[in-house]
């Protein structure tokens, strides 16, 4: 049957074939025909006119109508009734055919018989429908006549394929094809099928399109299948019919196995399909999919569609966008013509799946989700992640997570994002509320790398979209920036700023929304103050600046308000901004001397100057205002944006100020009632009693006590000009830098104040210091505190001199600020609740509070003076997070400032508190990143000149270990501040933010490759610094220095060089930590400082890979773990390893190693220092732990070596002694110890795939294996809470105990289903031991409900439902296996820790039954000799199953 009907098929096709080549060859003549009157009825004796007059049709000639006089039911009724009668039936059939054959010869009748009839008498017409019908669709609509009115039909089609439409404008085919559309039935629908398919296979193209739309208005149900399968055939020869096929089968009623076969056809060929036909396309792909394919479906579709590919070239051109050439900058006409409507209906068509069809919003979520961190992430899928959060409402948190999970990964980037941006601006333009909306919720994030990327979407936005985006983005700033969250207002401010360089015509034109900002400056801190008057200047005094006049007189008039305060925060405000205004204005007075007429050029410059005078008369009666403003005023000058007629003009007065109010000659003798004898001290130099200067130090700072205490503050003479001691560092900080911009850095004219002395007293206090008054003991302190910023100001001015004279005095100098750094804290340690004087004064409020660790500093109230305005001082207060770190405080607790706490303890001072100069960081002076050069200093020669200039002596000096580990920890707290991301907490409305960036002024106005830039360039004297001192310890091993009980000061100098190593090595990570190594325009600098660590092992003598440097830098670093002095600095070095490990491309035996070394850190007695009660050495041993766990190539095994080798011994060891394998494993540690390994044990195992009944027999035996080691594992663990029962270990047991079996039954369960049958004495033995460790939680959940504790008692529930899950899911394991009459229950006895039984009400009544549950247990086991495993799994669930019946009391 089926070779027969291809065969009629063949030679059927060949003959349509055939009579269309004629009728290309010949066109078709009309048969000459008398003409009639046009309303003549046609007169003819066959059958078929008779039959359809008879029925009550009348056939028209000409252009008339055929009239129906009846109703066209009726009239199909009484023909049907007339042939089926006649006598000559079902010959009459054919005849009548054959009579409408001849009729239609004609093509006016064929016409006629193709349109609609004209009925008669409508009104008479019950039954009629609403239209009328052609005499064709009525014959078609008679059983007995419609196949062969459909093989004529399909017969006389052929002669009108390629024949133009006539005058009429009828297209024949069209209508032909027409009437078969909407038939009541199909009497022969696979013979209609085939007759369609063959038409469709010659036609010219643009019919095959109309024929294939149709199929479904034609066919029957019954035959689509058979169609989809004919059209299926076809897209695989004909690719221009894709879309109309795709159309069809979109249509039809089909089996989604063969939807899935056409689905896969399709996306095969999705790379070379026509733009045009993509949307169609895709619409057919997304409504095949089902649930359970939908995410394949939707991953294979991400990968195979490239929508770039098309849109590139005519979007680039539309947007006047100009990209770098990419190598197919140009397409098709028909492409750059039509593409970007087909690109926003294939968009609508995703949007609009998306938003009806949740299966495919979240699979689509899913499948980008699932893109490996390796793979290539695609600017369409950041796109769709855009559109979906735009369309599909409940989506909105997935899609955060999965975008924030990327971000964090690196998977998305800067790079990738502009990409996006650029080639599907169209769409995004948009959803812009939706991208602005979801920017705004990753402001609110904690992670910098995900705060960084919502502002790269507000900037985009801002450049790509139109006005009204662009003024919705500024609006969203500007809410941000008035958040209240500190690290949400520097990042929009940053936004801003950046936006107004890249655009300031537009940003210009947002002004009025940036300058409402000014209304909460109250609510900024000063760095945020200054970013918003650059913000505001630069669009006010820009080049086209007519225009922003408003803004000016806004500017202006908050600044003189501000600066007429009295109050010093409004003051503060003033301060910054106009100083901000001052080097905006000179900056573009600069960029103008050359484009505008000088005399413009020289008024602008009059106007900075008065404003800069304006704010020094305004701020020289309050030394701190007066300090704040030389600070600014000197950051402008850093930054080169002060003019040479400025400088000209402020040189002088500075030098001049600076001199009358802090320099006095040597001889000149200080007057006054001094509380201590006056003497210069800390000279450089032999000064002659007429000769030399001094800084008049002392006497000011008294003269301000005395004028506080005596209310000469109020007194003082109008004229007369107010200073202090506050003023002193900041004076000289602009008075050097002021030289050095006119000098090009020459500080000769200066160099005095290096080596002159200041007026001190004897400051070592010695045996006097008990007796001194509170009050001496602050101003000693005062003292002491305003010299170290004074020489900390020095160094910073002296420190880039070149001269061996200028250096060997900056080392001298900074020898000076380590002494005055013990004695302060030795005056400290006395005096908890002093306040110093500020050093930093861009600060919003007074109430900036060192803090104490002191006992006696809990007492509440307590007042300190600064610059005669008293503040409360609460010395309680605990230090925070925003101000010291966790590093930071480990060392203030084991080794403040790395000396001082040894002196105590060495030579035996009982001083009662402990003090740490870390946390007054807040009152030194800054110390600018060029002072690190020192570092590269080695011998350095200094010559001792006489009188006469002769050289009298020669003295050496070098940077000793106090002053290397002063740079070091100075450098360490910079590059932590600078380098590692800020998670500050959300700080409340209207209060004020966290200080964890005071000090560090001067290092923010750098940008962090920057001052990567510079640390890269001290690697090599780091390197040194880092292998002097690992020589140090080598040879101190060797000289069996390990133990600290020789002299005081070999002990101090042992643990001064373990500092300086731990900070090296902290210094190390927080460089190479540096997450902006990954941005493309950093590779350089992590190259470079690469290149310089392997160089330390062997030349370089030429280019190498990046993992070759890699592995190079990471042994020459592991080399240094023989040496490593203390498990701190073990644990930075391991630290280091791993950040060098996370750049290799081969981590393989670098994990390996990093292994090894931490397990070595376990293994090994430290004794120098190392306190294991202290909270410091607990976490760094929980963190030592974990990169050992982490990184081992078998953790189950490290884990039973830990717990079988390691505990026993400790539990068989003295009370204080250890485990001989792991001496760091203490009864203290143990804790530690037993929470990570259960958590890495259940970390472990839920990490471990459950497999398929499809994987290999030896696949199966080593996951049993590997399920095996773990329950051991899992065992051993839980057995040791009957001997460490304490809180923390019970509180673990709890916690990881109901995650283990969790994972337990996510990982293994299937995999038992499926190897019960196989491996059963393995599964046996795997629940046997499973059940005893089920027991001992069950013991565990009575033993925290007997003691009422309800830090355990909440884990409870929890626990008792996954026990109650394992239960029933082992039961239909055995189901599954045909084991179901091997599972029954029993009742257990409720126990605590030790088994000894819980008595209650209901144990009581219930003693029976346990015990006959007892009994059956031991007949399952031993019925297990014959039934195997399902009487063994029967006993394990009887256990489980009573474990959770008895907790239900």
């Amino acid at each position: 049957m089926i070779s027969k009907r291809r065969l009629s098929k063949s030679e059927n096709k060949e003959t349509l074939m055939e009579d269309a080549s004629k009728a290309r060859k010949q066109p078709l003549s009309k048969k000459t025909k008398e003409s009639y009157a046009s309303n003549e009825v046609e007169e003819n004796d066959t059958i078929f006119v008779r039959l359809l007059k008879t029925s009550g049709l009348i056939l028209k000639t000409g252009d008339n109508q055929n009239q129906l006089a009846v109703d066209q039911i009726v009239f199909q009724k009484k023909l049907f009734q007339s042939l089926r009668k006649h006598p000559s039936y079902p010959k009459v059939i054919e005849e009548f055919v054959d009579g409408l054959e001849s009729y239609i010869e004609d093509h006016d009748s064929f016409r006629n018989c193709l349109l609609s009839c004209e009925r008669l008498h409508d009104d008479e017409a019950s039954m009629g429908a609403s239209y009328s019908k052609s005499l064709i669709k009525l014959l078609l609509g008679i059983d007995i006549l419609q196949p062969a009115i459909i093989k004529t039909l399909f017969e006389k089609l052929p002669e009108f394929l390629f024949k133009s439409v006539s005058s009429d404008g009828i297209n024949m085919p069209r209508l032909i094809f027409s009437q078969l559309k909407w038939l009541d039935r199909i009497v022969d629908g696979k013979d209609l099928t085939a007759k369609i398919m063959q038409l469709i296979s010659i036609a010219p193209v643009y019919l095959q399109h109309d024929f294939v739309t149709s199929l479904p208005e034609i066919l029957g149900d019954a035959q689509h299948a058979d169609v989809g399968k004919e059209l299926s055939d076809l897209l695989m020869e004909n690719t221009p019919l894709t879309v109309p096929i795709l159309d069809v089968l979109s249509s039809l009623q089909l089996d989604t196995r063969f939807l899935a076969k056409v689905r896969q056809l399709v996306m095969d060929k999705l790379s070379s399909v026509m733009l045009d036909d993509l949307p169609v396309i895709i619409k057919f792909i997304l409504h095949s999919i089902t649930a359970t394919n939908a995410l394949e479906v939707i991953s294979e579709l991400r990968e195979k569609l490239d929508i770039q590919h098309f849109i590139l070239p005519s979007w680039f051109q539309a947007s006047q966008i100009k990209l770098k050439s990419k190598g197919r900058a140009s397409s098709s006409g028909y492409q750059e013509d039509n593409s970007p409507n087909c690109v926003m209906l294939l968009f609508d068509i995703l949007k609009s799946t998306l938003r009806y069809e949740k299966v495919i919003s979240e699979a689509w979520i899913k499948a980008i989700e699932n893109i490996a961190p390796e793979s290539e992430h695609q600017s369409f899928d950041l796109a769709m992640i855009f559109i979906i959060y735009s369309t599909n409402t409940q989506a909105k948190k997935n899609i955060e997570r999965v975008l924030k999970n990327k971000i964090r990964s690196g998977c998305i980037q800067e790079q990738l994002l502009q990409s996006t941006f650029y080639i599907h601006f169209m769409v995004l333009k948009d959803i812009c509320p939706s991208i602005l909306l979801l920017a705004q919720s990753l402001f609110h994030s904690q992670d910098q790398n995900i705060i960084l990327f919502g502002s790269l979407l507000y900037k985009y936005s801002f450049n790509f979209f139109d006005t009204y985006c662009q003024q919705e983005a500024v609006g969203a700033l500007v809410t941000h920036v008035c958040s209240g969250n500190e690290t949400e207002v520097d990042t929009a401010l940053d936004v801003l700023l950046a936006l107004t360089g890249l655009n300031p015509s537009a940003m210009r034109l947002n002004a009025v929304f940036v300058k409402g900002i000014l209304d909460y400056l109250d609510n900024l801190s000063p760095q945020q103050i200054r970013k918003l008057f650059y913000i505001l200047s630069m669009l006010a005094f820009s080049k086209h600046h007519e225009a922003s006049t408003h803004i000016q007189d806004d500017m202006h008039l908050v600044v003189r308000k501000q600066l007429s305060s009295t109050i010093f925060k409004y003051k503060l405000i003033g301060i910054i901004g106009a100083v901000t205004m001052a080097g905006i204005m000179a900056t573009d007075s600069r960029s103008t001397l050359t484009q505008r007429r000088v005399d413009l050029s020289n008024e602008q410059c009059k106007q900075v100057t008065s404003l800069l005078q304006l704010v020094h008369s305004c701020s020289e009666q309050s030394p701190r205002a007066s300090a704040l403003y030389y600070d600014e005023f000197a950051n402008l000058i850093q930054e080169g944006k002060m003019t040479p007629e400025t400088l000209e003009w402020i040189g002088p007065t500075i030098f001049n100020d600076f001199q009358e109010a802090f320099v006095v000659d040597f001889c000149v003798v200080p007057e006054g009632d001094f509380p201590f004898p006056v003497k210069a001290l800390y000279g450089l130099e032999e000064y002659d009693t007429r000769d030399g200067i001094v800084i008049n130090l002392l006497p000011l700072l008294f003269s301000q006590e005395f004028a506080e205490e005596g209310g000469q503050m109020t007194s003082q003479e109008p004229g007369q000009k107010l200073v202090s001691p506050l003023c002193l560092a900041p004076n000289f900080r602009l008075l050097r830098l002021c030289v050095a911009r006119q000098h090009n850095g020459n500080l000769e004219e200066i160099d005095g104040l290096l080596d002159c002395p200041v007026f001190l007293t004897d400051l070592e206090p010695g045996e006097k210091l008990e007796s001194m008054s509170l009050k001496e003991r602050s101003f000693m302190c005062s003292l002491i505190f305003l010299t170290l910023n004074w020489f900390r100001e020095v160094v910073n001015a002296f420190c880039r001199q070149t001269s061996p004279e200028m250096k060997g005095k900056v080392l001298s100098r900074l020898k000076d600020i380590v002494e005055l750094q013990e004695i302060l804290e030795k005056y400290l340690a006395v005096t908890p609740d002093y306040v110093p004087p500020l050093a930093n004064f861009d600060l919003e409020t007074l109430d900036v509070i060192p803090h104490s660790s002191s006992a006696a500093s809990a007492k509440n109230k307590k007042r300190g003076k600064i610059g005669g305005r008293k503040r409360k001082a609460d010395g309680s207060k605990a230090p925070s997070p925003d101000t010291l770190s966790k590093e930071d405080n480990s060392e203030c607790d084991a080794m403040p400032t790395g000396r001082s706490q040894l002196d105590k303890e060495l030579i035996g001072k009982k001083v009662k508190t402990s003090v740490s100069l870390q946390n007054y960081s807040a009152f030194f002076r800054e110390m600018d990143i060029e002072v690190f050069s020192v570092l590269q200093c080695g011998l350095v020669t200094k010559f001792i000149l006489d009188t006469e200039m002769h050289t009298e002596a020669t003295e050496v000096v070098q940077l000793g270990p106090p002053e290397l580990l002063f740079l070091l920890e100075d450098l360490s707290h910079k590059l932590d501040n600078m380098l590692t991301p800020s998670f500050t907490k959300r700080n409340p409305f209207l209060k004020n933010k966290g200080n964890r960036n005071i000090g560090f002024s001067h290092l923010h106005q750098r940008s962090a490759p920057e001052i990567v830039h510079y640390v890269v360039q001290l690697l090599t004297p780091m390197c040194n610094h880092l292998e002097n001192i690992h020589n140090y310890f080598q040879c101190s091993d060797a000289e069996d220095h390990s133990e600290v009980g020789g002299p005081g000061v070999k002990a101090q100098e042992y643990h001064i060089m373990a500092s300086c190593y731990q900070r090296l090595l902290q210094i190390f990570h927080g460089l190479f930590a540096w997450s902006g190594f990954f941005h493309i325009g950093n590779h350089n600098l992590l190259y470079s400082a690469l290149e310089i660590l392997a160089s330390r092992l062997k030349q370089i003598e030429h280019e190498q890979s990046l993992e070759e440097l890699v592995s190079q830098s990471f042994n020459y670093l592991q080399n240094f773990h023989p040496s490593i002095p203390s498990f701190q600095c073990g644990l930075y070095l391991i630290r280091l390893l791993m950040v060098l490990l996370e750049k290799s491309t081969a981590p393989a035996p670098k994990k390996e190693k990093i292994a090894s070394l931490a397990r070595q850190c376990l293994c090994r007695v430290w004794s120098h220092g190392e306190k294991e009660k202290s909270s410091i050495f607990n976490e760094h041993l929980h963190d030592m732990l974990c990169i050992y766990l982490e990184h081992t190539d078998n953790v189950l095994k490290a884990i039973e070596e830990i717990a079988g080798i390691g505990v026993p011994e400790l539990i068989n060891s003295p009370k204080d002694a250890s485990s001989s394998t792991f001496p760091t494993l203490t009864r203290h540690t143990f804790v530690i110890f037993f929470r990570v390994m259960m958590a890495e044990l259940e970390k472990t195992v839920k990490g471990l795939q459950a497999g398929t009944a499809a994987d290999s027999q030896q696949i199966h035996e080593e996951k049993l294996l590997y399920w095996n080691m773990a329950v051991r594992d899992f065992s051993i663990l839980i057995n040791l809470m009957k001997v460490f029962d304490s809180h923390p270990v019970l509180h673990v047991c709890l916690k990881y105990g109901r995650l283990f079996v969790e994972a337990f039954l996510k990982q293994c369960m299937p995999l038992l289903d499926f190897s019960f049958r196989k491996h059963r004495e393995d599964v046996l033995s795997l629940l046997e031991t499973f059940q005893l460790d089920t027991r001992l939680l069950h013991h565990l959940c009575g033993h925290s409900k007997i003691h009422q504790d309800m830090r355990l008692t909440k884990h409870v529930p929890l626990l008792k439902k996954t026990l109650e899950l394992l239960v029933c899911r082992v039961k239909a394991m055995l189901v599954l296996n045909n084991c179901r009459e091997a599972f029954w229950l029993g009742n257990l006895k409720n126990r605590d820790l030790q088994g000894e039984e819980i008595i209650s009400q209901n144990s009581q009544e219930s003693t029976a039954d346990e015990s006959e549950g007892g009994t059956s247990s031991q007949m399952t086991k031993s019925k297990a000799t014959e039934d195997g495993e399902e009487n063994e799994a029967s006993d394990e669930e009887k256990e489980q199953y009573s474990d959770e019946s008895d907790n239900s009391d």
